[in-house]
Formats: structure tokens, C-alpha cells, sequence
């Protein structure tokens, strides 16, 4: 197996996308997870372009020392200069150097011939040299760049010094043959082609990135560029997580390995887009809210059988919260006695059909049934009161010169008795979250939430998705409900009585085993 490494730049071209601004101290705390990721090498700005920037590299630089850094700088001294400062304490360090090769680059950004342009990258990466080993060069926008011209670059750099040449698809224009072909050919024409390591950094203008990375892969690059989410100037890079796992999914076929940490996948995704600010679209692949949900009847029922059935990932192993059965209009009732089963709610033939008819109906109207209202429907059918909490009322008093005010009333089911509880916050969920929290002791440690609209216009619903950690397991509640403040208290309380109720099971089943 060839041993790929990955090369992140999401705190540098990732950072470049606009909106995606993070402050010094957001690109330390993301530098920590992404070696702990398991990247090889991390890009964590520009130096040159701001005094932030250069004190995040220079922290990063500090601190990370099992991870090499690379310091981005164009093709002029003092760029070099800046970024051979600003990672001066670094354990291993590179210098990523970069200049145009496209004609049209030449001629209309830079003004300068292709002799101009061929001088200047053999005379900077000269001037890196004495201070580095380790010189990456990239011939930028490579791929509409003249073949023979990108072949006399690598072979002026290569000459100087330059020790990994990456042949940038900067403008996400390559096809994957055409892409893998040029690596192809640079390595076998260009004079010492064969002594230096090859990169990748292509980006997704026509949703390429990805397959045009592991083309270069099969042509010969041993390295390649990425950011967590795919994060980038206009349609993004290569993402982190769609690369790691293509390779890890087809290793066989690819005869290719990283040394990413699956595990960590998740995590990190997560924390890039709540820094940046960039929600994840439902159905990014890996780690959108769908990519391992399933709504369709007949794909529940294989899942329930055997995962693999429509899965070629597992989920849990990237820690993603197994969530794959969505409750739909199109779920069957395989999937329903199975969400109920999870909770300890048994259901006969005929109470699971009076549930799965109230189910179809509730679902033309809201898509998605949370579990709450699928507890309520089964204690309508069985008699029986299933979920331990109810939210019976809710107030919240806000304004733009005072905290927020909330009050709430919570039915315990299992005492028939309602209190109503008071808090306050800076905002108005953060109240009514108080509230609820006095009034539940099984309320764990709050997560995430998520609010999203069903629809568009005045009348639009709104789903809200509650995520809360206990004892290291996480515990989801959803709600909608045309108001979205009711709405995430309902899936807050909904996430409580998944935590009671499975507690209650792990306790009913210690008592049949004892």
C-alpha cells in the first residue's frame, strides 16, 4: 500500500472562502483537532497577509510539534521571509512556494513572460533553500497551464532545490484523465521528474475535486491538498473527509492508505463549520445530516436486517451518531416498531397498524415524525403513558434592553403532578433551556441544536434537533412546530425523555437478567 499524506490548508485556502474569517486563537484550537486527526501536514495561513495570521502560524508552530508545518508564500522575498518566521520553532517545517504558470495568468495577472516567470521561481526557490530542507513548489492553475512550459518550471525548480512539485487544478477545470495524465507526464519528461514527490490541490468549480485527487493519486502523487468540509474559495477544495474515506473505502482497488483517524472525522467537521460559520448541507457526503439516514421503507428494512445492505461505511466508526432511520412518509412499519422497540414501547400486529395509520397521516404534514409525537401516538394506542415528560406551557418575555425571561411548565407523566419552573438568559432559548433543565433531572449536557425551516414564507415550520451527551452516549430529540422557540424547547424535552426512557429499559433489563 502507497502511503498518502494529507496536506490541510482548511486555515489557509479554506480561511481564503468568503465569510470564513477565524480569529487566531479558532485556527490554534482547530489546528489541535486536526492533528489529532492524523494529518501529515498543516498549512495554518499566510503570513505575510496579516499580523493575525502570523501569530496563528507561529503559535501552531509552537505548539504542535509531532505535525510538520508548511509556510505559504508567493514566489517573492518577502513573503519567504515572513513565513520562514513565522514558523521558526517548528519541530519540521516546509515552505510552500507558488507562482502562476497559465498564459493567462501571465499575461493578464502577473504581466510578465514565461522566462520572467521561470527566473523568478528558480531564484526564490534558491533563496528558500538556505533556510529549509523541505521545499514544496506549485505551478499555479497547472492544469490550463502549457504542458511543455509547466515541464521546463518543474525542471528550473526541481534544479534548485524544490523537493515536492504539486500541479494545482486551481480552477477546478480538470477532467480526472486529463488531470492524472499530466502528473503522468511531468514525472516521466521532466529532467529529475522522478527524484521529487508529487501533489494534489484541486478545486470543486464542477464538482471534480475529489475524483481529480485520486486521479492524481493513480498517476503517482504521493501527497494531497484538502480542507475539512471541502471549505474554499468559490465551490470549495478537495474535502478532508470525502478523500479520506474514498481511500479508505476502496483501498484495495486504489492500493493506497492514509494515516487519517476516522474517528476523529466528525468532530472536526463540526468544529470548522461552527467556527466558520458554514452550515453542512443535508446531503454532503460523509458528514451531511443524510448521508447515513434512510427514510425509504424498503431500505429501512434491509438496514434492520444487515447494515450493508445500503451502506459501504459505518457511520459510528467516523463518530457519527447512529441516526440512519428517519421517520417519514415513506418509512414502513418495520422501521416505527423498531424506533418504538429502542425506547422499550412493545407494540401488538394490531396497535402497531393504528399507530403506523395516525403515523402516515401526521407525516404528509410535518416529513419528518420526531419520536416524541411517535411515544405519543403508542400511548393513544397502548393506553399507556410512554414518555415520562410533557411540555405543557411555555412563556418567554424578550426585549432589546433586559436578559431574556422564560417560564415553563413540565408535566412529570409518571406522578401526574405539573410544575412550572423560571429562568433567564442572554437569549430566549437560553432561558427556556434553564427552565427546563430545573425541571428534569435526567437533562444531560446540552450540545448542539440545530433549526432548520420546512418550508418557505410566513407559514413556513420549523424543525428543531436537540443533541445532548450522557455518560458518553448522545441523545437526540426533534420537534416542529410553526414557532421555533417551542420548538427546540419540545426537542430538548423530547432528547430528556430519551435518556429517561432508555434508562429505564438498560434498568427493566438488569431486573430480567438479575
Amino acid at each position: 500500500m502507497r502511503r498518502i499524506h494529507i496536506f490541510d490548508t482548511t486555515l489557509r485556502d479554506g480561511e481564503q472562502s468568503p465569510g470564513a474569517s477565524l480569529a487566531p486563537e479558532q485556527k490554534i484550537i482547530i489546528a489541535r483537532q486536526l492533528a489529532k486527526l492524523g494529518i501529515d501536514c498543516i498549512e495554518p495561513g499566510f503570513a505575510v497577509a496579516s499580523p493575525g495570521d502570523f501569530a496563528a502560524i507561529q503559535a501552531v508552530s509552537r505548539e504542535l510539534q509531532t505535525v510538520e508545518i508548511a509556510g505559504f508564500a508567493r514566489a517573492m522575498r518577502g513573503d519567504i521571509d515572513a513565513a520562514v518566521r513565522a514558523t521558526q520553532d517548528a519541530a519540521r517545517r516546509r515552505l510552500h512556494i507558488f507562482i502562476s504558470s497559465s498564459d493567462i495568468h501571465l499575461d493578464f495577472q502577473l504581466k510578465k513572460s514565461r522566462d520572467e516567470v521561470l527566473r523568478i521561481a528558480r531564484e526564490m526557490v534558491a533563496y528558500g533553500k538556505q533556510f529549509v530542507e523541505e521545499i514544496e513548489f506549485s505551478a499555479m492553475d497547472a492544469s490550463r497551464a502549457g504542458r511543455e512550459f509547466v515541464i521546463e518550471l518543474v525542471e528550473g525548480v526541481i534544479g534548485e532545490g524544490a523537493t515536492i512539485i504539486n500541479l494545482p487544478d486551481t480552477l477546478g477545470y480538470a477532467i480526472p484523465e486529463e488531470y492524472g495524465d499530466m502528473f503522468r507526464t511531468v514525472r516521466k519528461q521532466a529532467r529529475g521528474g522522478e527524484s521529487v514527490r508529487y501533489s494534489a490541490h484541486c478545486h470543486n468549480d464542477l464538482g471534480l475535486a475529489v475524483a481529480n485527487s485520486l486521479a492524481a493519486i493513480q498517476a503517482g502523487a504521493t501527497q494531497i491538498e484538502v480542507t475539512v468540509n471541502g471549505v474554499g474559495e468559490r465551490a470549495g477544495n478537495c474535502s478532508l473527509e470525502e478523500l479520506a474515506m474514498a481511500i479508505e473505502t476502496r483501498q484495495a482497488y486504489l492500493g493506497a492508505k492514509t494515516g487519517i483517524v476516522a474517528g476523529e472525522i466528525y468532530e472536526t467537521s463540526r468544529m470548522v463549520s461552527r467556527a466558520m460559520h458554514f452550515p453542512i448541507a443535508y446531503n454532503k457526503p460523509i458528514v451531511g445530516r443524510n448521508a447515513f439516514q434512510h427514510e425509504s421503507g424498503i431500505h429501512q428494512d434491509g438496514l434492520l436486517k444487515n447494515r450493508n445492505t445500503y451502506e459501504i461505511m459505518d457511520p459510528e466508526a467516523m463518530g457519527i451518531p447512529r441516526s440512519m432511520i428517519v421517520l417519514g412518509k415513506h418509512s414502513g412499519r418495520h422501521a416505527i416498531k423498531h424506533r418504538l422497540a429502542q425506547y422499550g414501547i412493545t407494540l401488538t400486529d394490531d396497535q402497531l397498524q393504528e399507530v403506523y395509520e395516525k403515523f402516515v397521516d401526521r407525516a404528509d404534514t410535518l416529513k419528518i415524525v420526531p419520536d416524541g409525537e411517535l411515544i405519543a401516538m403508542a400511548s393513544d394506542s397502548t393506553g399507556m403513558q410512554q414518555d415520562p415528560y410533557a411540555l405543557v406551557d411555555l412563556q418567554v418575555v424578550a426585549g432589546t434592553q433586559r436578559s431574556r425571561i422564560a417560564a415553563v411548565t413540565i408535566r412529570d407523566q409518571a406522578h401526574g403532578s405539573e410544575r412550572t419552573y423560571t429562568g433567564s438568559g442572554v437569549g430566549p432559548l437560553e432561558a427556556v433551556i434553564q427552565c427546563i433543565r430545573q425541571a428534569i433531572p435526567e437533562a444531560a449536557q446540552f450540545e448542539d441544536l440545530e433549526l432548520h425551516s420546512l418550508a418557505t414564507g410566513e407559514d413556513a415550520r420549523g424543525e428543531a434537533v436537540v443533541s445532548m451527551i450522557r455518560n458518553g452516549e448522545r441523545y437526540r430529540g426533534t420537534a416542529v412546530h410553526d414557532d421555533m422557540i417551542l420548538a427546540a424547547a419540545q426537542a430538548f424535552v423530547s432528547a430528556c425523555n430519551a435518556v429517561a426512557l432508555t434508562a429505564r429499559r438498560t434498568d427493566e433489563m438488569a431486573t430480567d437478567a438479575g
